[in-house]
Protein backbone atom coordinates (compact mmCIF):
# COMPACT_ATOMS: atom_id res chain seq x y z
CA UNK A 1 0.00 0.00 0.00
CA UNK A 2 1.73 3.36 -1.01
CA UNK A 3 -0.19 6.42 0.18
CA UNK A 4 0.39 10.42 -0.68
CA UNK A 5 -0.19 13.53 1.00
CA UNK A 6 -0.33 16.54 -0.63
CA UNK A 7 0.40 19.02 1.29
CA UNK A 8 3.04 18.96 4.36
CA UNK A 9 1.74 22.05 6.18
CA UNK A 10 -0.41 21.34 9.72
CA UNK A 11 -3.09 18.62 8.82
CA UNK A 12 -0.83 17.09 5.78
CA UNK A 13 1.78 16.60 8.04
CA UNK A 14 -0.17 15.29 11.51
CA UNK A 15 -1.73 13.16 8.78
CA UNK A 16 1.32 11.33 7.85
CA UNK A 17 2.40 10.66 11.33
CA UNK A 18 -0.64 9.63 12.25
CA UNK A 19 -0.21 6.96 8.65
CA UNK A 20 3.11 6.14 10.08
CA UNK A 21 2.31 5.26 13.34
CA UNK A 22 -0.85 2.78 12.23
CA UNK A 23 1.16 1.36 9.63
CA UNK A 24 -1.41 1.87 7.52
CA UNK A 25 1.14 1.85 4.46
CA UNK A 26 4.22 0.24 3.40
CA UNK A 27 5.52 3.75 2.02
CA UNK A 28 4.46 7.44 2.67
CA UNK A 29 4.71 10.00 0.32
CA UNK A 30 4.69 13.66 1.44
CA UNK A 31 4.64 16.26 -1.40
CA UNK A 32 4.69 19.74 -0.97
CA UNK A 33 6.09 22.64 -3.20
CA UNK A 34 7.82 24.33 -0.75
CA UNK A 35 11.59 22.84 -0.70
CA UNK A 36 12.78 21.03 1.63
CA UNK A 37 9.84 21.36 3.97
CA UNK A 38 8.63 17.64 2.91
CA UNK A 39 11.97 16.02 2.86
CA UNK A 40 12.64 17.26 6.10
CA UNK A 41 9.48 16.41 7.98
CA UNK A 42 9.10 13.45 5.89
CA UNK A 43 13.12 12.34 7.63
CA UNK A 44 11.83 13.66 10.99
CA UNK A 45 9.22 11.01 10.69
CA UNK A 46 10.77 8.15 9.30
CA UNK A 47 13.83 8.98 12.21
CA UNK A 48 11.30 8.28 14.22
CA UNK A 49 9.98 4.93 13.24
CA UNK A 50 12.40 2.80 15.41
CA UNK A 51 10.73 4.72 18.30
CA UNK A 52 7.05 3.91 17.59
CA UNK A 53 7.80 0.50 15.88
CA UNK A 54 6.97 1.44 12.60
CA UNK A 55 8.04 -0.06 9.64
CA UNK A 56 6.16 2.46 7.22
CA UNK A 57 9.15 4.38 4.97
CA UNK A 58 8.50 8.11 4.95
CA UNK A 59 9.75 9.76 1.51
CA UNK A 60 9.32 13.80 1.49
CA UNK A 61 9.50 15.47 -2.36
CA UNK A 62 8.25 18.05 -4.84
CA UNK A 63 8.03 15.89 -7.60
CA UNK A 64 5.15 14.01 -8.46
CA UNK A 65 6.81 11.39 -10.34
CA UNK A 66 7.77 10.12 -6.66
CA UNK A 67 3.84 9.21 -6.07
CA UNK A 68 3.45 7.40 -9.39
CA UNK A 69 1.08 4.67 -8.39
CA UNK A 70 -0.21 5.58 -4.92
CA UNK A 71 -3.30 3.77 -3.32
CA UNK A 72 -4.65 6.21 -2.06
CA UNK A 73 -4.29 9.92 -2.16
CA UNK A 74 -4.91 12.81 0.22
CA UNK A 75 -5.45 16.58 -0.90
CA UNK A 76 -4.41 18.76 2.13
CA UNK A 77 -2.84 21.46 0.03
CA UNK A 78 -4.57 24.75 -0.04
CA UNK A 79 -4.85 28.43 1.84
CA UNK A 80 -5.95 28.13 5.13
CA UNK A 81 -8.71 30.22 6.77
CA UNK A 82 -7.90 33.16 8.65
CA UNK A 83 -10.13 35.29 11.21
CA UNK A 84 -13.08 36.47 9.75
CA UNK A 85 -12.43 34.27 6.56
CA UNK A 86 -15.18 32.32 5.28
CA UNK A 87 -14.78 28.67 3.09
CA UNK A 88 -16.16 30.32 0.01
CA UNK A 89 -13.47 33.28 0.32
CA UNK A 90 -10.95 30.73 -0.13
CA UNK A 91 -12.94 29.34 -3.19
CA UNK A 92 -10.90 31.00 -6.34
CA UNK A 93 -7.40 30.10 -5.34
CA UNK A 94 -7.88 26.67 -3.77
CA UNK A 95 -9.53 25.88 -7.05
CA UNK A 96 -6.56 26.29 -8.22
CA UNK A 97 -4.52 24.48 -6.56
CA UNK A 98 -6.77 21.38 -6.12
CA UNK A 99 -7.10 21.34 -9.95
CA UNK A 100 -3.60 21.35 -10.18
CA UNK A 101 -2.77 18.75 -7.64
CA UNK A 102 -5.71 16.34 -9.19
CA UNK A 103 -4.24 16.05 -12.96
CA UNK A 104 -0.90 15.20 -11.31
CA UNK A 105 -2.86 12.48 -9.48
CA UNK A 106 -4.70 11.53 -11.84
CA UNK A 107 -1.62 11.13 -14.75
CA UNK A 108 0.76 9.24 -11.84
CA UNK A 109 -2.12 7.44 -9.82
CA UNK A 110 -4.77 6.47 -11.95
CA UNK A 111 -6.02 3.89 -10.27
CA UNK A 112 -5.96 5.41 -6.58
CA UNK A 113 -8.69 7.16 -4.28
CA UNK A 114 -8.74 10.95 -3.60
CA UNK A 115 -10.04 12.02 -0.62
CA UNK A 116 -10.36 15.79 -0.14
CA UNK A 117 -9.64 17.86 3.00
CA UNK A 118 -8.95 21.43 0.86
CA UNK A 119 -12.10 23.82 1.49
CA UNK A 120 -14.07 24.61 0.53
CA UNK A 121 -14.55 21.14 1.27
CA UNK A 122 -17.51 20.02 -0.71
CA UNK A 123 -16.45 22.15 -3.65
CA UNK A 124 -13.16 21.37 -3.79
CA UNK A 125 -14.28 17.69 -3.95
CA UNK A 126 -16.33 18.45 -6.89
CA UNK A 127 -13.88 19.88 -8.67
CA UNK A 128 -11.61 16.97 -8.34
CA UNK A 129 -14.16 14.52 -9.82
CA UNK A 130 -14.30 16.27 -12.48
CA UNK A 131 -10.68 17.15 -13.49
CA UNK A 132 -9.46 13.66 -12.67
CA UNK A 133 -12.06 12.06 -14.40
CA UNK A 134 -12.69 9.29 -12.11
CA UNK A 135 -15.43 7.38 -11.13
CA UNK A 136 -17.59 8.98 -8.34
CA UNK A 137 -16.88 6.23 -5.83
CA UNK A 138 -13.19 7.01 -5.97
CA UNK A 139 -13.27 10.65 -5.36
CA UNK A 140 -14.60 11.88 -1.59
CA UNK A 141 -14.35 14.52 0.83
CA UNK A 142 -13.67 14.22 4.79
CA UNK A 143 -15.72 16.63 6.12
CA UNK A 144 -18.69 14.50 7.94
CA UNK A 145 -16.45 12.63 10.26
CA UNK A 146 -15.00 15.82 11.53
CA UNK A 147 -18.12 17.75 12.24
CA UNK A 148 -19.27 14.30 13.54
CA UNK A 149 -16.67 14.50 16.38
CA UNK A 150 -16.37 17.81 16.90
CA UNK A 151 -21.02 17.52 17.60
CA UNK A 152 -19.89 14.30 19.71
CA UNK A 153 -17.10 15.84 21.78
CA UNK A 154 -19.21 18.90 22.62
CA UNK A 155 -22.38 16.47 23.68
CA UNK A 156 -19.58 14.50 25.98
CA UNK A 157 -18.23 17.91 27.58
CA UNK A 158 -22.35 18.59 28.29
CA UNK A 159 -22.71 15.68 29.60
CA UNK A 160 -19.68 14.45 31.32
CA UNK A 161 -19.71 11.13 29.98
CA UNK A 162 -17.17 9.11 27.62
CA UNK A 163 -17.25 10.44 23.66
CA UNK A 164 -17.04 6.19 23.29
CA UNK A 165 -20.06 5.72 24.24
CA UNK A 166 -21.55 9.04 21.86
CA UNK A 167 -23.11 7.79 18.31
CA UNK A 168 -23.79 11.47 16.06
CA UNK A 169 -24.61 11.87 12.07
CA UNK A 170 -24.11 15.40 10.52
CA UNK A 171 -25.07 15.67 7.12
CA UNK A 172 -25.13 18.38 4.73
CA UNK A 173 -22.01 20.35 3.65
CA UNK A 174 -18.98 21.37 5.26
CA UNK A 175 -19.72 24.89 6.63
CA UNK A 176 -22.08 26.90 8.84
CA UNK A 177 -24.97 25.53 7.01
CA UNK A 178 -23.95 21.63 8.32
CA UNK A 179 -27.01 19.68 9.52
CA UNK A 180 -26.45 18.26 12.45
CA UNK A 181 -29.27 15.16 13.56
CA UNK A 182 -30.06 14.95 16.92
CA UNK A 183 -33.10 12.59 16.37
CA UNK A 184 -30.21 9.73 15.19
CA UNK A 185 -27.90 10.66 18.21
CA UNK A 186 -27.46 8.46 21.10
CA UNK A 187 -25.55 8.17 24.16
CA UNK A 188 -24.82 4.22 25.02
CA UNK A 189 -28.26 3.52 23.21
CA UNK A 190 -30.16 6.37 24.72
CA UNK A 191 -31.66 8.96 22.46
CA UNK A 192 -30.14 12.44 23.10
CA UNK A 193 -33.19 14.02 23.23
CA UNK A 194 -34.34 12.36 26.21
CA UNK A 195 -30.67 13.40 28.05
CA UNK A 196 -30.57 17.00 27.27
CA UNK A 197 -33.62 19.77 26.72
CA UNK A 198 -34.04 21.25 23.32
CA UNK A 199 -32.47 24.41 23.83
CA UNK A 200 -28.88 22.77 24.71
CA UNK A 201 -29.14 20.59 22.13
CA UNK A 202 -29.27 23.63 19.79
CA UNK A 203 -26.67 25.28 21.95
CA UNK A 204 -24.31 22.38 21.21
CA UNK A 205 -25.92 22.24 17.28
CA UNK A 206 -24.76 25.82 16.42
CA UNK A 207 -21.08 25.34 17.66
CA UNK A 208 -20.63 22.07 16.04
CA UNK A 209 -21.44 24.73 13.18
CA UNK A 210 -18.98 27.43 13.55
CA UNK A 211 -16.37 24.50 15.23
CA UNK A 212 -14.24 25.22 12.68
CA UNK A 213 -13.99 29.12 13.31
CA UNK A 214 -14.08 29.00 16.85
CA UNK A 215 -10.37 27.41 16.24
CA UNK A 216 -9.14 29.61 13.91
CA UNK A 217 -10.57 32.64 16.36
CA UNK A 218 -7.98 30.93 18.83
CA UNK A 219 -4.92 30.06 16.84
CA UNK A 220 -4.88 33.31 14.92
CA UNK A 221 -2.59 32.51 11.92
CA UNK A 222 -3.73 29.05 11.10
CA UNK A 223 -6.37 26.63 11.51
CA UNK A 224 -7.52 22.80 12.97
CA UNK A 225 -5.34 20.15 12.56
CA UNK A 226 -5.70 17.53 14.94
CA UNK A 227 -9.45 16.58 14.69
CA UNK A 228 -8.90 16.99 10.86
CA UNK A 229 -6.15 14.38 10.39
CA UNK A 230 -7.78 11.96 12.75
CA UNK A 231 -10.50 12.22 10.38
CA UNK A 232 -9.16 11.59 7.39
CA UNK A 233 -6.96 8.56 9.21
CA UNK A 234 -9.90 6.93 9.93
CA UNK A 235 -11.06 6.88 6.50
CA UNK A 236 -7.74 5.62 5.38
CA UNK A 237 -7.80 3.15 7.69
CA UNK A 238 -11.40 1.74 6.37
CA UNK A 239 -10.01 1.81 2.98
CA UNK A 240 -6.73 -0.11 3.80
CA UNK A 241 -7.97 -2.60 5.65
CA UNK A 242 -11.40 -3.04 4.18
CA UNK A 243 -13.83 -2.21 7.15
CA UNK A 244 -17.01 -1.10 5.64
CA UNK A 245 -17.18 1.44 7.94
CA UNK A 246 -20.55 3.55 8.02
CA UNK A 247 -19.38 7.74 8.19
CA UNK A 248 -20.25 10.20 7.12
CA UNK A 249 -18.28 11.53 4.26
CA UNK A 250 -18.74 14.35 1.43
CA UNK A 251 -20.02 12.02 -1.12
CA UNK A 252 -20.88 12.60 -4.99
CA UNK A 253 -24.93 12.29 -5.01
CA UNK A 254 -26.48 10.91 -8.13
CA UNK A 255 -30.10 11.14 -7.15
CA UNK A 256 -29.64 10.53 -3.14
CA UNK A 257 -31.75 12.74 -0.96
CA UNK A 258 -33.01 14.31 -4.28
CA UNK A 259 -29.92 15.77 -5.60
CA UNK A 260 -27.88 15.37 -8.64
CA UNK A 261 -24.14 16.29 -9.63
CA UNK A 262 -23.38 17.44 -6.03
CA UNK A 263 -21.17 16.65 -3.17
CA UNK A 264 -22.92 16.32 0.29
CA UNK A 265 -21.90 14.99 3.58
CA UNK A 266 -24.20 11.60 3.57
CA UNK A 267 -23.57 8.56 5.56
CA UNK A 268 -21.60 6.09 2.97
CA UNK A 269 -19.86 2.57 3.49
CA UNK A 270 -16.16 2.86 3.02
CA UNK A 271 -14.23 -0.06 1.71
CA UNK A 272 -11.20 -0.87 -0.17
CA UNK A 273 -13.59 0.16 -3.29
CA UNK A 274 -13.78 3.51 -1.79
CA UNK A 275 -17.20 4.66 -1.50
CA UNK A 276 -19.33 1.21 -1.85
CA UNK A 277 -22.86 2.36 -0.67
CA UNK A 278 -24.73 5.43 0.06
CA UNK A 279 -27.25 5.08 2.80
CA UNK A 280 -30.14 7.14 2.59
CA UNK A 281 -32.07 8.09 5.66
CA UNK A 282 -35.74 9.20 6.14
CA UNK A 283 -36.23 12.33 7.14
CA UNK A 284 -38.41 15.00 8.92
CA UNK A 285 -39.99 17.72 6.74
CA UNK A 286 -37.45 19.85 9.28
CA UNK A 287 -34.63 17.79 8.33
CA UNK A 288 -34.96 18.05 4.76
CA UNK A 289 -35.66 21.46 4.74
CA UNK A 290 -32.36 22.33 6.64
CA UNK A 291 -30.19 19.68 3.97
CA UNK A 292 -31.43 21.59 1.40
CA UNK A 293 -30.85 24.82 2.12
CA UNK A 294 -27.12 23.05 2.75
CA UNK A 295 -27.17 21.98 -0.61
CA UNK A 296 -27.44 25.20 -1.97
CA UNK A 297 -25.16 27.01 -0.08
CA UNK A 298 -22.49 24.15 -1.67
CA UNK A 299 -24.79 24.86 -5.08
CA UNK A 300 -23.78 28.66 -5.06
CA UNK A 301 -19.93 27.51 -4.70
CA UNK A 302 -19.69 25.22 -7.52
CA UNK A 303 -21.65 27.58 -9.92
CA UNK A 304 -18.47 30.22 -9.55
CA UNK A 305 -15.87 27.40 -10.11
CA UNK A 306 -14.68 27.82 -14.09
CA UNK A 307 -12.55 24.70 -15.28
Amino acid sequence: MKITVVGAGHVGATLAQRIVDQELANELILIDIVEGLPQGKGLDMWESAPISGSDCFVRGTNDYRDTQDSDIVVITAGLPRKPGMSREDLLAKNVEIVKSVTEQAARFSPNSIIIVVSNPLDAMAWTALKVSGFEPHRVMGMAGILDTARYRSFIAMELNVSTRDIQALVLGGHGDAMVPLPRYTMVGGIPLTELLPRERIDAIVERTRKGGAEIVNYLKTGSAYYAPSAAVAEMVEAIVRDKKRILPCAAYLRGEYGFEDIYLGVPIKLGQKGVEQIFELQLTEEEKEALHQSAEGVKNTVAQIKL
